[in-house]
């Protein structure tokens, strides 16, 4: 059946994401929208995946535990999980790589952690916004060891891609999927000969509610479920 996704969704979780974006509101502008399966996607962090993922279990919409995480190298990188658990695991395991740097909230943003009722339990003080010490092949190899999947993020970008950064797509046979820009042509992508092999998505990296995508990109799944999803992505 045909479920259609964003999958790339940041909630003011993420510095650079508008207060707007509460667990409420992530959800109620996917299910107004028309999305059958979304992902909140925030830098190095998933601590407000539960909150959304209650959320949407009133509105029939699959939340699909994630997080984007920025390696070594400052690629981007989305890692998406079967359960909260193993997102959680990954949570932990970037928080223990990431510089000790206080976040400057009149630089970058707050970083709001919320629950399922919008309310406001903390802000987080370290600064999400940075690179984590861990390569990609350790990032690929944990997320795998839960797993997970991991879609490197806007590869037509200039900056925190893993073409920019490296000039392109390692080796890597669990990178099945790639993720380019949501207003990116991608038939030169998929026409390319250097990315044979490869099959592309095309989510919103929204960081504000009308930035979530239309229901225009889909993908075919067995059911609506977070397990089909990654099974389908990474086989």
């Amino acid at each position: 059946m045909r479920a259609y996704y964003d999958l790339h969704i940041h909630s003011a979780l993420s510095p650079c994401g508008q207060n707007e974006m509460t667990p409420n509101n992530i959800v109620n502008m996917a299910w107004l929208k028309g999305l059958n399966i979304i992902a909140v996607t925030d830098h190095n962090s998933a601590e407000n995946s539960l909150a959304v993922m209650k959320c949407a279990k009133e509105k029939g919409i699959v939340v699909v535990p994630g997080m984007e995480l920025e390696t070594r190298e400052e690629v981007h990188l989305i890692c998406l999980f079967k359960r909260i658990e193993d997102v959680l695991s990954l949570q932990d395991m970037v928080y223990n790589s990431l510089p000790d740097i206080k976040n400057r909230e009149d630089i970058f943003g707050e970083q709001i952690v919320m629950d399922e009722e919008d309310n406001v339990i903390k802000h987080v003080e370290r600064l999400l916004l940075t690179a984590a010490n861990l390569s990609i092949e350790e990032a690929v190899s944990y997320v795998l060891n839960l797993d997970g999947v991991v879609i490197p993020a806007h590869i037509d970008r200039d900056s925190y891609s893993i073409v920019s950064n490296l000039g392109m797509i390692p080796d890597n046979p669990h990178f099945k999927f790639l993720e380019i820009s949501k207003k990116c042509d991608k038939n030169p992508y998929i026409n390319d000969e250097k990315y044979k092999g490869h099959k592309f998505i095309q989510s919103s990296d929204a960081h504000s509610l009308g930035e979530i995508l239309e229901p225009v990109n889909f993908i075919e799944l067995e059911e609506i479920s977070a397990e089909c999803l990654i099974e389908t992505l990474g086989g």
